[in-house]
């Protein structure tokens, strides 16, 4: 691959993460073994990825224990690369009242437990996984606010919240003289666009919000790869405890997924990319993205893939035009 990773601030923050990252939800530890996660990690990394995202309850913790061994055995520079976390759903099948939630106790045991299986002394980016109506915002903000004091946590941030409860978070974490969050991990893909380009917008501005986006091909749909409905066997929604995934992907009318999926991939052909490219550069286009998660189970997939951030340049107006275009009535 002949392109140059894109480097980009997340928000008002100091940190640059690349354009493209490498996530490990559904692969690692489903999909993905050492051998395999040690290949796709040195392949994202030998590219220009900075970033690789995890979460405790990614495999039960599991993805992150691979993503732990891999990074060792890889004995990249720690300075040369960040890691992430993610603490709400808890790290075991099901979950006591006190391993799960955004309470104190949690909040600090996720991060010391995400250390260990990551085998790393801090965690470049620690993520709320979802609001918690249980825990009251002062202590949610208050516990990552001593998390990041203690060197522990970098930068905290969001993932899937309001706008109105990121802002009442930064909004304490500033009366208080706290460290706020600095970015937010939505969903978003051509599919699934309110939250990032409407709700959050005001958010760019007033807090210098970063965003680290997941679901960029909106679980494969926007592959081709379920065009006629089918399920491959190797794809995610094929996996054991993933049956909930297929409501949203396979959804809806089934001959409208079709002609948008015929028409994105006949505009992706004209300008001389893939359709997974097309929805990537897509999502790189909105210079509100700090970073795309990417998530591959093969390396051909992940190489495919990265090779996006060169097609951005490719979608000037009239193609931007041309995938709006497609969109409509659909």
């Amino acid at each position: 691959m002949g392109f140059a990773m894109e480097y980009r601030r997340l928000g008002r923050a100091g940190l640059k993460l690349s354009a493209l990252s490498f996530g490990s939800w559904v692969t690692f530890g489903n999909q993905v073994d050492l051998e395999q996660a040690k290949s796709m990690l040195a392949l994202a990394y030998d590219h220009g990825v900075n970033f690789f995202d995890n979460a405790e309850v990614y495999a039960h913790g599991e993805s992150e224990r691979i993503m732990g061994r891999a990074l060792k055995e890889l004995n990249w520079p720690r300075d040369s690369y960040c890691v992430s976390s993610k603490a709400f759903f808890g790290a075991v099948p099901q979950p006591k009242p006190t391993q799960r939630g955004l309470s104190r106790k949690h909040l600090i045991e996720a991060c010391h437990q995400a250390l260990r299986r990551l085998q790393v002394e801090h965690l470049d980016l620690y993520f709320c996984h979802r609001p918690d109506d249980e825990v009251s915002l002062d202590e949610v903000v208050q516990t990552m606010d001593i998390l990041v004091r203690q060197g522990k946590v970098l930068y905290w941030g969001t993932s899937e919240w309001g706008a109105l409860e990121i802002q009442d978070a930064a909004e304490y974490a500033q009366k208080h003289s706290l460290i706020g969050p600095s970015m937010e991990q939505p969903q978003y893909h051509l599919l699934h666009r309110e939250r990032v380009e409407s709700e959050y917008a005001p958010l760019y501005r007033s807090l210098g919000l970063g965003t680290t986006t997941w679901s960029p091909l909106a679980s494969g749909l926007l592959t081709g790869k379920y065009h006629d409905g089918h399920i491959p066997a190797d794809s995610r929604l094929a996996l054991p405890g993933y049956d909930w995934l297929k409501a949203p992907v396979l959804g809806g009318d089934v001959a409208a997924r079709r002609i948008l999926l015929d028409r994105l991939a006949a505009i992706a052909q004209g300008l001389g990319m893939s359709l997974p490219q097309l929805a990537i550069a897509w999502c790189l286009k909105n210079p509100q993205v700090s970073s795309v998660i990417l998530g591959a189970s093969k390396p051909e997939q992940l190489s495919h893939n990265l090779a996006a951030v060169d097609c951005v340049a490719r979608l000037d107006g009239a193609a931007v035009n041309a995938i709006e275009g497609a969109l409509i009535g659909l």
